[in-house]
């Protein structure tokens, strides 16, 4: 009898550590793939455009519209805005990425509303009939004023040609190129205000 109980106890030791192995072998194994080698560990952040870290809070001006009206001193206040800056002749370029801009809009669907478009125009202004048949809803600024230049120097240099994302707080928070992928501006979006709360 006791023969049989001291062949027994090493069996049940070899299970014990067999189940053991078989628990920590996996995490043992993810830890080392992601501590280990950079190539499996997942990226830090999802993202498409280029984060501004640390958001810059856009200056409270009384900015002047494209026609000369002075414009509310909470333009950049509750609603997330996307930026553009360019000349007021719009080449290509710029058409491009108004359009990029206006699609992007009007695909989040029914959070349209809580975002706005604003086009920062840094001198020629401005081939009118274009702006106001293709992109009714843009709000156009003159940035080649005081004001205006006051504003353009918040921006990341070179400012002009790019797409900005301004947060419903007037923060300055993220840019993209206009030859970015299309759906990237899309993508961070809808991120944006699914995670927000506020705009």
């Amino acid at each position: 009898m006791n023969n049989a109980t001291d062949s027994a106890t090493p069996r049940r030791r070899s299970q014990l550590w067999l189940l053991i192995a078989i628990f920590f072998a996996p995490l043992a194994v993810a830890f080392l793939l992601y501590y280990g080698t950079s190539g499996w560990r997942p990226a830090g952040s999802t993202n498409h455009g280029e984060l501004i870290n640390p958001a810059r809070p856009l200056p409270q001006l009384t900015l002047t519209s494209t026609s000369g009206a002075a414009l509310s001193n909470d333009l950049w206040q509750d609603k997330w805005t996307v930026v553009y800056i360019g000349d007021g002749q719009c080449d290509a370029v710029c058409r491009d990425a108004l359009f990029l801009t206006r699609q992007t809009r009007l695909a989040l669907g029914d959070n349209m509303t809580r975002v706005q478009r604003v086009f920062l125009v840094t001198g020629n202004c401005c081939d009118q009939p274009y702006l106001d048949t293709e992109h009714p809803d843009l709000t156009e600024v003159r940035a080649d004023d005081a004001a205006g230049q006051q504003l353009l120097a918040t921006f990341p240099a070179p400012a002009v040609g790019r797409i900005y994302i301004v947060d419903p707080l007037g923060n300055l928070m993220m840019s993209h190129t206009p030859d970015a992928h299309s759906r990237g501006l899309l993508e961070d979006l809808k991120k944006l205000l699914k995670l927000s709360h506020i705009g």
